[in-house]
């Protein structure tokens, strides 16, 4: 396993990141514990979490899976040894059963924080995260910009100076976004050079063969910036197995149950784009899986890749990939596909 320094901190994060959020829904709390050993046991030093897990957010069932890692850091005493990431929710449908007032002001963020604290059952987070704008953009992979000109939100320096405060404090120790857009993650740069406010020092986006669009305006700001991706949905749902091709829906698959998240199987060039990838794979004797894996971990701008899995034999497959090695005919077929199939799920 591979270890590289987040800039502008001194946080060492593996090559991948363990993702949590199916703990507490489709996984039990024995489940895992047996992913996070496993995991740990080959060399993964970065957990990322979120107050609002496990997905889909459900009231009765927000905050499970912090506190499962939590018992988990109590169980095996290992905390030291981990750099542990979560995120605080913004307002909007996605985050029920939280707070009253979703808005990342100070209140909010305070009262996140010392959620998140006390379910994770530890002093300090290492990397805090703001899990999408509160503001009106197009996250999420929503298109089409549409400007409000009545909208309510927070300023992004108001959240700031909540996030300096708390590391004032120690609570946490970095910060970073998530889900933003080129023009959000300079407002945060900016306002925290001009003010001598924390830097952001990362943004989770998802990026994967399907969903190339970090490409477009982020890729050059995490390179000039030195602010790198931490990428979510590498695998794309798990559509990029190709377990769903051929209208297939295996048994307790995410995409199964929770027919919601249907973005990178709900249109005819997801499934065609999807169809073309797993095939090369196979052409080329990987696993799609893997050749999916593989790719997000070549790419220079990404800081560490979030893999999840809900049983070990996924798991196993999926840390395995950094041992793959694309070549460079596959990697010059793989950007033929990405100019036939322009990003074809943003």
């Amino acid at each position: 396993m591979d270890y590289r320094r987040l800039p502008h901190s001194s946080l060492d994060v593996s090559q991948l990141c363990l993702g949590t959020m199916t703990w507490g829904e489709q996984n039990t709390q024995s489940e895992a514990f047996a992913q996070l050993d496993y995991a740990i046991g080959k060399g993964i030093n970065f957990i990322d979490t979120a107050e609002m897990y496990p997905v889909p957010p459900k009231a009765e069932t927000q905050g499970e899976t912090e506190r499962i890692l939590g018992n988990y850091l109590k169980s095996r005493g290992n905390r030291d040894n981990l750099v542990i990431a979560t995120k605080v929710a913004g307002p909007g449908g996605k985050s029920d059963g939280i707070r009253d007032n979703m808005a990342l002001d100070w209140r909010n963020i305070h009262q996140a924080v010392d959620d998140s604290l006390e379910r994770l059952q530890i002093e300090t987070i290492d990397l805090y995260q703001l899990h999408w704008p509160d503001r009106n953009t197009n996250f999420f992979g929503e298109l089409f910009y549409q400007q409000q000109d009545s909208e309510k939100l927070t300023p992004i320096i108001e959240t700031l100076e909540a996030l300096a405060s708390l590391i004032s404090a120690g609570k946490i120790r970095y910060i970073g976004v998530s889900n933003e857009t080129p023009w959000g993650v300079m407002k945060y740069l900016r306002l925290a050079e001009k003010h001598g406010l924390p830097r952001i020092i990362s943004v989770q986006n998802p990026y994967n063969l399907l969903n190339r669009s970090f490409e477009v305006g982020m890729a050059e700001i995490a390179h000039r910036e030195e602010l790198p991706l931490l990428a979510y949905s590498p695998l794309a749902f798990g559509a990029l197995t190709g377990k769903y091709m051929d209208d297939q829906w295996p048994e307790g698959a995410r995409l199964t149950l929770f027919k919601r998240f249907a973005r990178y199987t709900g249109s005819t060039i997801a499934l065609e784009a999807t169809k073309a990838y797993v095939e090369l794979a196979r052409e080329f004797n990987l696993s799609p899986a893997q050749m999916a894996l593989a790719f997000v971990n070549t790419r220079q701008f990404v800081g560490s890749n979030i893999i999840g899995a809900t049983n070990l034999e996924q798991l196993k497959e999926n840390i395995d990939s950094i041992e793959v090695t694309l070549s460079a005919p596959l990697l010059a077929r793989l950007n033929e596909l990405a100019e036939l199939y322009r990003i074809p799920c943003p």
